[in-house]
């Protein structure tokens, strides 16, 4: 139609998506997305929804993006549980070391900002957290763990998990997370029974 801005949605949905990641929802004004994205109020709000709106759409996006990434490196749960959960570890890692990308994780970031957050918005920050506990349990239970074990070990990996994203926010250094991770990983082998580490 002419007269009509064009844009590309992937392109402004990922610049968007980048904001919210770096600065966080509350601290994102629409005149940070209109100068992330390109477009002028009028047109985020025309063709994106409101702030809430855009944000959802972003999440939404975030999570299905590394939420993929997480299913593929938990597929061989069933044969190697242990380097099943080191992949999982390595996506959340490789993702803080990727120089084009913010520090942190913006499903953490959402989770922490809960209190100020809309309820709908709240409600899916939430199910996206709970969405890394639940298939991480059916990973471990896959590989063998009992329901109990596979659901303790779950938890304690999705929160280690978030703990990345934060303590890569504060300055710590790769080799620092990488020790986080081996801890939960040698606590893991000794559960699974693995000798020296086996996977």
């Amino acid at each position: 139609m002419a007269g009509k801005k064009q844009f590309d949605l992937d392109t402004v949905l990922d610049a968007a998506m980048i904001q919210f990641w770096r600065a966080g929802y509350a601290e994102t004004s629409v005149d940070d997305l209109s100068r992330a994205t390109g477009l002028n109020r009028s047109s985020i709000y025309s063709s994106l929804g409101d702030k809430d709106a855009l944000f959802l759409r972003c999440l939404e996006r975030y999570a299905t993006r590394y939420g993929g990434k997480y299913d593929a490196a938990l597929s061989s749960a069933a044969d190697r549980p242990l380097a099943a959960v080191r992949a999982f570890f390595a996506v959340t890692l490789d993702r803080i070391a990727d120089p084009e990308l913010p520090d942190g994780c913006l499903v953490a970031q959402s989770a922490m900002a809960i209190p100020v957050l809309s309820s709908a918005v709240a409600a899916r920050a939430q199910e996206a957290v709970g969405f890394q506990r639940t298939r991480l349990r059916a990973a471990l239970k896959a590989g063998g763990l009992r329901d109990e074990t596979a659901e303790a070990f779950a938890m304690h990996s999705a929160a280690v998990n978030q703990s990345l994203a934060v303590m890569s926010r504060t300055g710590a250094s790769a080799e620092q997370l990488r020790a986080v991770v081996e801890v939960t990983l040698d606590a893991l082998a000794r559960t699974l029974n693995l000798g020296n580490r086996g996977e």
